[in-house]
């Protein structure tokens, strides 16, 4: 499957939460994911199933007749990898299985006039029911939630996988204001026929969005925790049955290079380990010890190191540059290198944990328990999220009406 998302060169959509860079290549690269998130906006993930990918890419031969196996293939054993990325050519090479939409990815959309998504937005600014509405926040609100819809519509026709759905950062604070966005989104996504088992909604790790994501799950609605910094966020996630529970590696340790003061972090570094590696390994012993059902995810991998360092954490979001690094590089069977599986159940078995922390986490007890590096990200994040919400509100509410309504 080939496509592609062209970008005029006048265009300069930033990414979710860093400093707007007006590079359309850039724009091409990361149309807005991560805080993110990301994450990026749209996760292509690369399944283990889809090996060997050696085969698919232009100046390699098979694996399968030499013996030989790219280092691709190798991590891919041990956990499903996620390239980072929202190019559509890249699909030949990373095949993808998942995606995420989200308020970054509609304002890329807006500034790309040729992109395939852009008849989804469309669709949404001329939406009868949005155009009927004489409050204006409720009228842009609406039009917002149905080109998110219907742009994760168009998402799910392109991968196997699950789409995962951003909501609404403004109501992070909010138990039930969250549900409501969720089945406000749930009802559109019915109206196009995209069923339940196929759809996530990625809502921030507050305690609100803990608790949501728990009256969620017990509905049946699966969710996607983000913007977990700590062990308390991850375990009260995890207690809550969050489908996807997202720890971002790279920013824990870019934060630890210019603070300090946060004990769990300083732990980690006096015991010689990186912060963000341990927050995810301390975490998927925690699920996989105590039987939670949640899948993690580590986002925010700077490089093949960090990479091997998890192999056997369920996913694994990796730059382009790294998943190029590793697919070029050959090894054979009695390569020097051995691929090591550093996550399984079988290790998390014999992990000790304190009695604190294998308490039932409450709003109290998880707000103590979250130090100064995971309430500065998350809220650093919250705010990316909805300063980009509220611009893609803003660009509808010049571009409305669309020509013919």
């Amino acid at each position: 499957m080939s496509f592609s998302l062209q970008s005029p060169p006048s265009a300069t959509i930033p990414p979710s939460l860093s400093p707007s860079p007006s590079s359309s290549s850039f724009l091409q690269r990361k149309l807005g994911f991560s805080a993110g998130l990301f994450t990026p906006s749209i996760l292509i993930s690369h399944s283990p199933t889809s090996l060997p990918l050696t085969s698919a890419s232009s100046g390699f031969s098979s694996s399968l007749d030499t013996g030989l196996t790219s280092e691709l293939d190798a991590v891919s054993s041990f956990s499903q990898i996620v390239p980072d990325t929202v190019v559509f050519d890249d699909f030949e090479r990373f095949p993808p299985t998942a995606a995420t939409v989200s308020s970054s990815l509609l304002l890329g959309i807006c500034g790309l006039p040729d992109t395939i998504f852009r008849n989804a937005v469309d669709m949404a600014l001329a939406d009868s029911q949005c155009f009927g509405l004489d409050n204006p926040e409720l009228k842009y609100s609406c039009i917002f939630n149905k080109a998110l819809v219907n742009v994760g519509g168009d998402l799910a026709k392109l991968v196997p996988g699950r789409v995962s759905t951003e909501v609404d950062a403004r109501v992070a604070y909010d138990t039930h204001g969250i549900i409501r966005k969720v089945h406000d989104l749930l009802k559109l996504y019915n109206e196009i026929n995209v069923p339940p088992e196929r759809l996530l909604f990625k809502i921030p790790a507050t305690w609100q969005g803990i608790e949501a994501s728990r009256l969620l799950e017990s509905e049946g609605i699966q969710t996607h925790l983000t913007f977990v910094y700590s062990f308390a966020q991850a375990a009260a996630a995890a207690q809550a049955g969050a489908s996807v529970i997202q720890i971002f590696v790279g920013r824990l340790r870019d934060w630890a290079r210019n603070h300090s003061g946060d004990p769990e972090i300083e732990a980690a570094l006096k015991r010689g380990e990186d912060p963000g590696l341990a927050l995810v390994t301390k975490a998927y012993n925690y699920i996989h010890k105590y039987g939670y059902r949640s899948k993690l995810m580590a986002a925010a991998v700077r490089n093949k190191q960090d990479l091997f360092s998890l192999l056997g954490v369920d996913y694994i979001i990796a730059p382009l540059k790294v998943l190029q690094s590793l697919k070029e590089s050959v090894t054979t069977p009695d390569d020097k290198y051995s691929f090591i599986r550093k996550l399984s159940p079988q290790s998390a078995a014999n992990y000790i944990f304190s009695e604190d922390e294998v308490k039932k986490w409450d709003q109290l007890s998880l707000a103590s328990g979250m130090g100064p590096a995971a309430l500065q990200l998350l809220a650093n994040g919250l705010e990316g999220y909805a300063d980009q919400t509220k611009r893609v509100e803003e660009l509808f509410e010049k571009i409305w009406p669309p020509p013919n309504v």
